[in-house]
């Protein structure tokens, strides 16, 4: 089919409009397929490049946003780093220069070079996290586990692969036919993604802990008479009122915090000046890497054990990442390279001149240097920018979720969005109180920041490194890179990564347990999730009703036709769910107008809402049945500002008017072979003109006609065991694992804000 054709019938299929007869073409149009499996995955992105677009105004004040979210995290690290590295103490002046030079070239490396410069460029149409790289692998590799990728999805813009006609190319067609053809890698990668996926949302829990914790716990110096179980009662209290606000949203949350971050930048930055100038200004030989292989040789172990506090310099540095779809590329680059950057080299620089004057204050470092009319300013500062680092991880959090749970890998919660005029911010209430009940737990367990740094850099590190493996994986197969940069890229980034994690899970019992104890529980909840919503979308698949059995289903005499129009919803693209048999076997009854709308989750972050529905009719025509494919990326959020209903039928009607006049065209084109004249052709067109619109009308109108007698929607509600013969661990995972988790969260008719009077639920039992 030339393209001009596949226009003429997209543009008529999709019913962007009312049809004439001079706006088809008078060449001749194939017939179509009688299937909606191919252009269920066809669709177009036009916000795809939303972003690149933005104004300079709207890009500052993102820019100034993404302070108040994106860098409490990383800027309040000075709270605590030098105390989490020298736990024993400074044992040579020098040490200092060695931890320093560490720490400006692991900020320089990470949060600068790598996620700023190179990771966020792997974003997913402008959504960041680890299930967008996963959903980016996806689009270009068959490597998802449902069996709905067609080779037609290769004719779309956003899953276009260029040819192997180079070595890079052919290395990148063999890495992704590898991929395909290996179940093992599959699973792989699907395991890496939640194993990522879980760690972020560990920081999430952890981030809050000891950031808070360390900035009350300055009040002591002060006022003596607090003792430590005030310092984490007060941390508690301001726990709990900062997941409270969470509901108000990262734009109001955004502008209210980005002012008090930019205070704090200032301040961290004004005293590391200060403190450089009166105390030791010759720090600056830090930049000298060689001290780094000094500290290494004097302090051997000690010093591979230490690296696990300097990692702490870094965290929340994969909230840039996963906080991109709130934001934008342009404005996280503007914020880090003129802001944060600066002021935190500033910081580590000037508490390193203090500490080569004052050896012994290395336990208070950060409160210690702080000149004496200045303190009490910093600390009102310093507590207020701690509870906003805390904003960082949980604000993606909420976005890796949301991902999560339209990939079919997180149970069903509520999505709410925040923001009318920056998509992609989003709260979920569920996890914002599982999340306070876990921070308030391990503050009170824990009470103190030491065991709870030990665990912190274990999930930092665990999540840069997984962040490096997969887009090792986008930088070969997707952009073609280069195989010596990637070498590079390896040597250089993942080394030191690994350097780093070895550290890290060297403390594993002194508070390292916690973050992996967290993703043991949380990927359990994705794998059972995700295991068994596969297990039925086959089962499904394999029970799925044909064409045929649909067609004498409805002409069967023992159905009966009511008025009313039926919406019937699944999740089965490629058919008709086998409950809609068991339901027609018990309710003999069908409405005037049936459509069978299936819910599909694409690999892209969004759809636009002209192109969200998708329709075929079923044959013969008299029956009025028709398939829907409803489409949504991972960051679309369902039926948030269009009633789903009103909108299904305004389309369907747009549907019907383009494939009466599709239709009538195929009938002329194909009796031009016994009209040569052209004049004959125009009569003909002139003359059908008339019938068709005639046609349109009628078939409309029993659409309306249906839609006021009652609309009524039906969900299948399955029901699913493990078979008859089962195993016990297939048995406890179906039937107690899974079910427990249905039963507990959110319903479908929640997700979609479906009419309680107007729903009927039909039950059906699957045996997997």
């Amino acid at each position: 089919m030339s393209s001009e054709k596949s226009e003429e019938l997209q543009e008529a299929r999709s019913g962007s409009g009312r049809l004439n007869g001079n706006q088809l073409s008078s060449r001749k149009l194939p017939a179509r397929n009688d299937s909606l499996d191919l252009e269920s995955r066809v669709y177009s992105n036009p916000n795809a490049h939303h972003r690149s677009s933005q104004s300079t105004r709207v890009m500052m004040h993102l820019a100034f946003q993404s302070i108040g979210i994106v860098y409490g995290d990383i800027g309040t690290s000075p709270l605590y780093v030098y105390s989490s590295t020298f736990t024993a103490g400074i044992n040579h002046n020098d040490d200092i220069l060695g931890v320093l030079s560490m720490i400006i070239y692991t900020i320089t490396l990470f949060p600068l070079i790598k996620y700023v410069f190179i990771v966020l460029k792997a974003n997913d149409n402008g959504d960041g996290g680890t299930f967008a790289m996963y959903s980016l692998i996806c689009r270009y590799a068959k490597v998802g586990l449902i069996p709905n990728v067609q080779a037609e999805d290769a004719e779309v813009s956003n899953y276009r692969l260029e040819s192997p006609n180079s070595s890079r190319m052919r290395r990148a067609s063999k890495i992704k036919s590898k991929l395909e053809n290996s179940n093992f890698a599959k699973l792989f990668l699907l395991f890496a993604t939640m194993l990522g996926t879980s760690m972020v949302i560990g920081d999430g829990v952890l981030t809050p802990c000891i950031s808070v914790l360390s900035a009350v716990g300055g009040i002591k110096q002060a006022a003596k008479s607090i003792t430590d179980d005030g310092v984490v009662w007060i941390s508690v209290a301001i726990l709990i009122c900062l997941f409270m606000v969470q509901r108000f949203g990262t734009d109001k949350v955004g502008y209210s915090f980005a002012p008090i971050i930019c205070v704090w930048f200032t301040f961290i930055g004004g005293i590391g000046i200060y403190n450089f100038i009166k105390h030791d200004p010759t720090v600056l030989k830090a930049l000298n890497p060689a001290y780094i292989i000094q500290y290494f040789k004097r302090n051997k172990k000690d010093a591979w054990i230490s690296l696990g506090g300097v990692v702490l310099a870094i965290t929340g540095t994969e909230a840039l990442f996963a906080d991109l779809g709130h934001f934008s590329v342009r404005s996280i680059q503007i914020s880090m390279c003129s802001v944060t950057y600066p002021a935190l080299i500033l910081a580590y620089t000037g508490q390193a001149s203090f500490l080569r004057k004052h050896n012994d204050l290395v336990g208070n470092t950060f409160y210690e240097s702080i000149p004496g009319p200045l303190y009490w300013p910093m600390f009102v500062v310093a507590v207020a920018a701690a509870i906003i680092a805390s904003q960082a991880m949980i604000s993606g959090t909420f976005s890796i979720i949301q991902q999560s749970l339209s990939l079919g890998c997180f149970p069903r919660v509520k999505i709410v969005h925040t923001s009318a005029k920056y998509e992609g911010q989003v709260y979920i209430p569920e996890i914002n109180y599982i999340l306070m009940i876990a921070c308030v737990a391990v503050t009170l367990g824990f009470r103190g920041t030491t065991e709870i740094g030990n665990a912190y850099g274990i999930a930092v590190v665990f999540v840069m490194t997984l962040t490096s493996a997969l887009l090792v994986l986008i930088m070969i197969m997707i952009w073609k890179t280069h195989f010596l940069l990637v070498i590079g890229y390896v040597v250089i980034f993942c080394s030191v990564e690994l350097f780093y994690l070895s550290s890290a899970l060297y403390k594993f019992k002194q508070g390292g347990y916690l973050p992996l104890a967290f993703t043991a529980v949380l990927m359990s909840i994705m794998f059972i999730w995700n295991n068994v919503y596969r297990r039925k979308y086959y089962f499904e698949l394999d029970h799925k009703v044909s064409p045929e059995k649909l067609r004498q289903v409805a002409v069967d005499t023992k159905v009966s036709r009511i008025p009313g129009l039926a919406l019937f919803y699944s999740e089965l693209v490629q058919g008709i769910p086998p409950i809609f048999q068991h339901y027609v076997t018990n309710v003999p009854a069908l409405h005037s107008v049936v459509v069978f709308v299936s819910i599909k989750s694409l690999p892209i972050s969004k759809v636009a809402v002209q192109e969200r529905f998708l329709f075929r009719r079923v044959e013969p025509k008299e029956l009025n049945v028709f398939r829907c494919v409803a489409r949504y990326g991972y960051t679309d959020v369902r039926n948030e500002h269009e009633q789903f209903e009103r909108l299904l039928v305004e389309k369907l009607k747009e549907f019907i008017s383009g494939e009466v006049w599709v239709s009538q065209r195929l009938v002329i084109e194909n009796g031009e072979t016994d009209h040569d004249d052209g004049d004959q052709r125009l009569e003909v067109e002139d003359n059908d003109g008339g019938l068709v619109q005639e046609v349109v009308k009628r078939e409309i109108e029993a659409i309306e006609r249906a839609t006021r007698e009652g609309v009524v929607h039906l969900i299948g509600e399955s029901e699913v065991v493990a078979s008859k013969g089962s195993n016990i661990g297939k048995k406890l995972l179906i039937n107690h694992a899974y079910n427990f988790l249905k039963i507990n969260l959110r319903q479908s008719e929640k997700l979609f804000d479906l009419p309680h009077e107007r729903l009927l639920k039909v039950g059906m039992t699957y045996e997997l």
